[in-house]
């Protein structure tokens, strides 16, 4: 069923978000507004990331759910901008063209 958030359905969200926050390396010039905003972005997609874990554990599964897409939005919107590289991987991020 698609409409329950079970265990097995946070665990392979978690796992995607992991791959895709291993995959992903930082391209902007250290000195640079991009670069600030790269590790905003970051920050904010392994929180909801840590976040989502927290969640997982405690078994509040709706809430874990809610944090893992928010993780991923971060790396995906990151990606889509150009904030990192992900080497052309259209399965795990959204790209542009």
């Amino acid at each position: 069923m698609n409409n329950i958030i079970t265990e097995e359905k946070i665990d392979h969200y978690l796992n995607l978000t992991k791959k895709a926050l291993e995959k992903l390396r930082i391209v902007s010039p250290e000195r640079s507004f991009f670069k600030k905003m790269t590790d905003d972005f970051l920050s904010m997609a392994t929180s909801y990331y840590n976040d989502a874990e927290y969640f997982r554990k405690k078994g509040n599964l709706v809430v874990a759910f809610a944090a893992i897409n928010y993780a991923y939005g971060w790396i995906d919107c990151g990606a889509r901008i150009g904030l990192w590289d992900v080497q052309e991987d259209d399965r795990l991020f959204t790209l542009y063209e």
